[in-house]
């Protein structure tokens, strides 16, 4: 199921295309247009890469969404349904499909980053951590957009779900400080997913301290892969009595 699923990408370069050009037209624009006049105690492109990062994962989380809502729609799982085909191999397929795209498109991003002047400090261990986390932080974002294409109608519906994989990293430590949020919007920004896992990556690229920003992170990534898998299990079982 996960070669079916890595087929069907490189049946459509336009999506991994995507998946990677947005990121680095985000890129760009920070880096040029808005890294002037941000103030972040040192090179811009060095503190808000790891936001891009996790951008980018959003992006690939949204495509996973897409593919399980079309093949729910497409008659293909009632075929599947009626052969011996473990019934979450499906969703576990595009899961480990949506993990190995995202992490090349993740270092594809990287590369660009490099050649406009990003320059980590890490040693080969903290790589491997990073890595792990990234890693981590992908397979929960797809078992949760696995679920959301199982609960959408459709699959333009499911890319509209996925909305939240998007937006929730312009409202954390990605691309400013916290510490310069208006105070009603720091707390949310301080506590939600997405800000811990920039802060571990940041703190692992750069060779800085990343305190309990990791632990937090990885509970994080914990949390919302076992709501994802259990959710997506309910729903395509509940599928498949409908």
């Amino acid at each position: 199921m996960a070669g079916r699923s890595f087929r069907h990408t490189l049946r459509s370069p336009d999506t991994m295309l995507m998946t990677i050009a947005i990121p680095i037209v985000i890129l760009l624009m920070f880096v040029y247009v808005f890294g002037g006049a941000i103030q972040v105690g040192g090179d811009y492109i060095d503190y808000v890469v790891p936001g891009i990062i996790l951008l980018c994962a959003g992006f690939g989380a949204a495509t996973t969404a897409v593919s399980v809502a079309t093949d729910m729609h497409n008659g293909i799982v009632d075929r599947f349904r009626a052969m011996a085909v473990s019934r979450t191999s499906l969703l576990a397929g595009h899961v480990a499909e949506s993990v190995l795209r995202n992490l090349v498109t993740t270092g594809l991003v990287i590369l660009v980053a490099v050649g406009l002047g990003f320059r980590p400090t890490a040693d080969p261990l903290r790589w491997l951590a990073v890595l792990g986390v990234l890693a981590f932080y992908i397979l929960a974002l797809s078992w949760l957009a696995a679920a959301l294409g199982l609960l959408a109608p459709n699959p333009e519906a499911a890319n509209g779900f996925t909305f939240i994989f998007m937006f929730l990293p312009y409202i954390s430590s990605a691309f400013v400080p916290v510490e310069t949020l208006p105070s009603w919007l720091r707390g949310f920004a301080e506590h939600q997913p997405v800000t811990p896992v920039i802060e571990t990556t940041r703190g692992l690229l750069m060779d800085a301290p990343i305190g309990s920003s990791g632990g937090v992170a990885l509970a994080w990534c914990a949390a919302i892969a076992v709501i994802g898998y259990l959710a997506a299990g309910a729903l395509y079982r509940r599928s498949g009595r409908d």
